[in-house]
């Protein structure tokens, strides 16, 4: 308790207004009754006087206040850019002694706030350091007039502004103690500009820039991508240098960049930067061969046609060369089949060839057909939906093209009602699990939901020659084969009657989605690989997913940003398929494989804001520091500054010293009046000078 705080107010009886034309009107007249030489003037001064004081009403007011202890903020920046160079020992010693010497002050209350080093501290973290959000967040707690200062541990680097103290000043001095050493310097790789996605099958273009204080160090450089090292080379720092990335397929592909460390180097971590580009599929160029027309075609052309991702180029032989029926050649066809323009000089302008129901006629030579070969062995796409011809003698099995095809015909065709299931490998492989309608098995592989698809009743007899054999029709018989064939890939339907589900008979079955993923497959769609692992992050949790053919799951083996392996086994959910699920609490790349296959994975950002630039410095809290007359102070070569109370008004730093206000705030706990005038007394004053008035005035 400091005491009762004593003070003079005044609550008037009426407006002050009136008492001020009182006053002027009874000053008249005093001046009056002076110039007129009348004896009473002093008396009636005093009178109306007390009238005057009366009216105002004064009052002694006695306070009684509890002070309030001042605050104090110390700021110490734990984020990870602390731990170069010793700069965390240094600001754990700084800290230390700082709170030492504020405990000394027994009006001061000391509040600490620390910026990253973890979770649920201020604001720090994957943002960056962010100082001036802390610094409001603490501030919003204190009042403007117990705020001593502000002293704050840092390496200087903020990411974000004075702004975000929402336009509120301090009020107080902002005191800077910096953790490392002036002229400091660190070689950096900074990414200028990196798009977010790539066309498969194309390049694209990231501009980097490797800063360094040799403004022409000649600094080596590597690249890889998804794991794969690409050829070093050597860029001439400071300079914004074009980078080609291979985009080789769909989905994200993982960049990492490297530059070589320089002589005066803070730490590595700012020399590497990770990329995410997302690989996209330009439209699919599909070219569609109906050997002869029958009720499926329009079902294919149909399907291909409500794919926004295909263009596709269609055409139907509807009359053989060797028919010769009179017909004028104008009415045969509105446009002639541009063989030599498809299938020699535009063929590798194709993504996938679709032949239905295509027979030896003598429309295609032997030539042509040759080269369809080469465009599959070559990387491209080929698709056979096989009716009645490919059991005859004019099949596509007795051309060049046999040696694409994963099956041969037997020459029987199946007659007979059946319906299409999938086989052991078809619920494995992602074309043909989980189809709607399907059937459903359990992890164990036992069938839990039987399908629901309409029947067929034509299929082609063949033998497998190679491939996985994804359905099966009548008694066992393949009827759905996925093969590789050089860099290429191929698929072999063996029935002509998908239409039959096209049109719902029996209950229809999900031909479009079928042939959908028939087709991404074909192109190489990274969801629909058989044999994959794939990795998904969100936020700190990570997804895990292997497919297996085979069956088997090998446990995956995990390494962390920090080089830590940690084996992560899977649990199976489904026919050839594993999954784990768990959370990190480091950010950066994670690598994954299991031997065989390899995955990358960036936690967090891929490039931390908080090593972008690691370099102590100023630039950021020092002007605020002088603007409230604080100070700046280098802790790794200057003396920590001794900490003294100050009152308000003078200054609040010197050489050696940092000043804290002495704000000398209270709350007051309760308020007494007392009245200078009471009634009593003012009606005797009055009455009292009028009456020594008239007896002046009668004398």
């Amino acid at each position: 308790m400091i005491g009762a705080a004593v003070g003079l107010d005044f609550s008037p009886l009426v407006p002050w207004w009136v008492i001020g034309a009182l006053g002027i009107a009874g000053l008249a007249l005093l001046i009056y009754t002076a110039a007129q030489r009348g004896r009473g003037v002093v008396w009636r001064g005093l009178a109306l006087l007390v009238l005057l004081a009366a009216l105002a009403n004064p009052y002694l007011i006695a306070e009684d206040r509890d002070p309030r202890k001042d605050v104090a903020v110390l700021l110490v920046d734990e984020s990870t850019s602390q731990s170069i160079d010793g700069r965390a020992v240094r600001a754990a010693e700084i800290s230390e002694e700082l709170t030492r010497q504020l405990g000394r002050f027994g009006d001061l209350e000391l509040r600490t706030v620390t910026v990253g080093g973890g979770k649920g501290r201020a604001a720090g973290g994957r943002d960056g350091t962010r100082l001036f959000s802390a610094l409001r967040d603490v501030l919003d707690d204190v009042p403007q007039g117990r705020l001593a200062g502000v002293i704050a541990v840092t390496d200087g680097q903020s990411h974000d502004r004075v702004e975000e103290l929402g336009g509120r000043t301090l009020g107080a001095p902002l005191h800077v103690l910096l953790t490392g050493r002036r002229g400091e310097r660190d070689r950096r790789l900074v990414i200028e500009y990196v798009p977010s996605f790539g066309v498969v099958g194309r390049t694209v273009t990231a501009k980097i820039r490797i800063e360094d204080a040799d403004r022409t160090a000649a600094v080596p450089f590597s690249m890889s991508v998804d794991g794969v090292p690409l050829p070093d080379s050597v860029i001439r720092a400071n300079q914004v240098v074009e980078i080609e990335i291979p985009i080789e397929h769909g989905g994200e592909t993982i960049v990492e960049m490297k530059a070589g460390p320089g002589p005066d180097e803070l730490t590595e971590k700012n020399n590497r930067a990770v990329l995410a580009i997302n690989g996209v599929r330009d439209r699919l160029r599909v070219l569609l061969v109906s050997g002869a027309p029958h009720a499926g075609e329009r079902t294919w052309r149909d399907l291909l046609k409500a794919d926004p991702s295909v263009d596709l180029v269609h055409f139907t032989i509807l009359r053989p060369p060797e028919k010769q029926d009179g017909t004028p050649v104008r009415e045969l066809s509105l446009i002639a089949f541009p063989v030599r323009e498809l299938f020699e000089l535009k063929l590798d302008e194709f993504d996938l060839i679709i032949f239905d129901q295509y027979q030896r006629r003598g429309v295609l030579p032997r030539s042509y057909l040759r080269n369809i070969v080469e465009f599959v062995r070559n990387g491209g796409a080929f698709l056979e939906a096989s009716g009645p011809p490919f059991a005859s003698r004019l099949s596509l099995a007795n051309t060049p093209l046999g040696e694409v095809l994963p099956a041969m015909p037997t020459g029987d065709i199946v007659e007979m009602p059946f319906r299409p299931a999938t086989t052991l490998d078809g619920h494995r492989h992602p074309v043909t699990a989980d189809l709607p309608g399907g059937p459903a098995l359990d992890a164990d592989g036992i069938e839990t939901v039987a399908p629901t698809w309409g029947r067929w009743f034509r299929q082609i007899e063949a033998d497998v020659l190679r491939g996985v054999v994804l359905m099966e029709g009548a008694e066992g018989r393949p009827l759905l084969i996925l093969d590789r064939f050089g860099e290429g890939r191929v698929a072999h339907l063996l029935t002509d009657q998908m239409w039959l589900w096209t049109r719902g008979f029996d209950g229809g079955g999900p031909q479009a989605e079928l042939l959908r993923r028939t087709a991404h497959w074909l192109m190489r769609e990274p969801d629909l690989e058989e044999n994959d692992l794939r990795v998904r992050v969100k936020g700190d949790q990570i997804d895990v997913t292997r497919r297996s053919l085979d069956g088997e799951l090998p446990d995956v083996t995990m390494t962390l940003p920090d080089g830590t392996e940690l084996t992560v086994p899977l649990s199976r959910t489904g026919p050839g398929r594993g999954q784990a699920s768990f959370s990190t609490d480091q950010v950066g790349l994670h690598a994954f494989t299991d031997g065989t296959l390899t995955k990358l994975a960036a936690v967090g950002a891929l490039n931390p804001v908080e090593f972008s630039d690691v370099r102590t410095t100023e630039d950021w809290l020092g002007p605020l520091a002088k603007q409230t007359g604080g100070s700046v102070t280098w802790g790794a070569e200057e003396d920590i500054p001794s900490l003294r109370r100050v009152t308000a008004g003078r200054a609040t730093s010197g050489r050696d010293w940092a000043g804290l206000v002495r704000n000398e705030d209270y709350i007051v706990t309760g308020v007494q009046t007392v009245p200078l005038l009471p009634g009593v007394l003012v009606l005797l004053l009055v009455i009292g000078g009028i009456i020594m008035a008239w007896r002046r005035e009668a004398g």
